[in-house]
């Protein structure tokens, strides 16, 4: 009877266990705010040579896409890299990744840079494309070609993302003067296109964007300068003016903070520019900025920051720059900043 007793018990203890990891394998909200943000976090996957990350609150993970194998995959605390969503049929390479909390999904952005497996002479440089995402099976819920959308038959890139409270994203596009709406059933339409934002050449033009009080902050990665986009008036664009703007020479991927701040990292990509983080602030929405902290990076190439566990800040370094020279690695770094 001890014995059977002892053993009901094993099972509720079991029982309980499973249901605080989750079918996920995933701490819950309450226990994961608790938990320490690493310091480093070493990822090892073969090629993966992830150019964004995002922090996956509801399941306490990043998730970071491939631009080699146009994949998202899950990244836990320990480094460990799991596959999320593979879809061969729709993306070549992922450059930017949110997530949109309102409808409970991932967005990415698709492209062809010549870096992924998937790439061809047909679709090198002209692809521009947002896909959603289930997130938390992987399953795609709908597919937008913004390069058709552009319909303008040109050179394409689709780059980052920025998502409003209500689901809405915007998508940058680093070959094209573009900036493109997405609503959240995937209907898609040119937000602006301005001579101002063409992209030097040779070189990418836009590339990071946030959202931040019914107004975009564009990135523009060839001349490092920034620029307010207010959504009710985008005629109204402006360069936001910055007394050290030198500093953001390749600013490359961007995240808006919750104290109101814009952080992001900046790249030696070809040569010039410096690999740093950097982190702005304006007291005016974004007609002017200021420097508040420059950084210099510990890995080479940063592309992307994000917040993590416990609200912390981390830098992406994916190995960009070695498989742009055709050497892609198996390792990235996701360090807390």
């Amino acid at each position: 009877m001890n014995r059977q007793h002892r053993t009901v018990r094993r099972a509720v203890v079991a029982l309980a266990a499973a249901a605080l990891l989750g079918t996920a394998g995933t701490l819950p909200a309450a226990a994961a705010a608790h938990c320490p943000a690493p310091a480093v976090i070493s990822g090892h996957a073969p090629t993966l040579v992830p150019e964004t990350a995002v922090w996956d609150q509801a399941h306490h993970r990043f998730l970071v896409g491939s631009m080699r194998h146009g994949t998202v995959s899950t990244v836990a605390l320990d480094g460990t890299v799991r596959t999320l969503i593979d879809d061969p049929d729709t993306l070549i390479e992922i450059a930017g990744l949110r997530i949109d909390q309102a409808h409970r999904r991932i967005l990415v952005t698709n492209l062809d840079n010549g870096i992924g497996e998937r790439t061809s002479p047909a679709t090198l440089g002209r692809v521009a494309g947002i896909a959603a995402y289930d997130l938390d099976t992987g399953r795609r819920l709908y597919y937008t070609d913004l390069a058709a959308v552009a319909g303008d038959g040109g050179s394409h890139l689709a780059n980052d993302i920025a998502v409003a409270p209500d689901g809405t994203a915007y998508v940058t596009d680093s070959f094209a003067p573009v900036v493109y709406r997405v609503d959240p059933d995937g209907t898609g339409s040119v937000l602006l296109r301005d001579d101002r934002l063409t992209p030097a050449p040779g070189a990418y033009g836009l590339n990071g964007i946030a959202y931040r009080d019914g107004r975009l902050v564009l990135g523009k990665w060839d001349d490092g300068t920034l620029w307010q986009l207010p959504l009710w008036d985008p005629a109204g664009l402006r360069r936001v003016e910055i007394a050290d703007g030198g500093a953001l020479l390749h600013l490359d991927g961007i995240f808006a903070r919750p104290d109101g701040t814009i952080a992001g990292v900046t790249n030696a990509f070809y040569g010039a520019g410096r690999d740093a983080e950097v982190e702005l602030r304006s007291d005016d929405h974004w007609r002017t900025a200021r420097l508040t902290a420059v950084r210099p990076s510990t890995d080479p190439t940063p592309t992307a920051v994000t917040t993590g566990p416990a609200g912390a800040l981390y830098q992406l370094s994916g190995g960009l720059a070695d498989a742009n020279a055709g050497h892609p690695g198996d390792t990235f770094t996701l360090r807390r900043v």
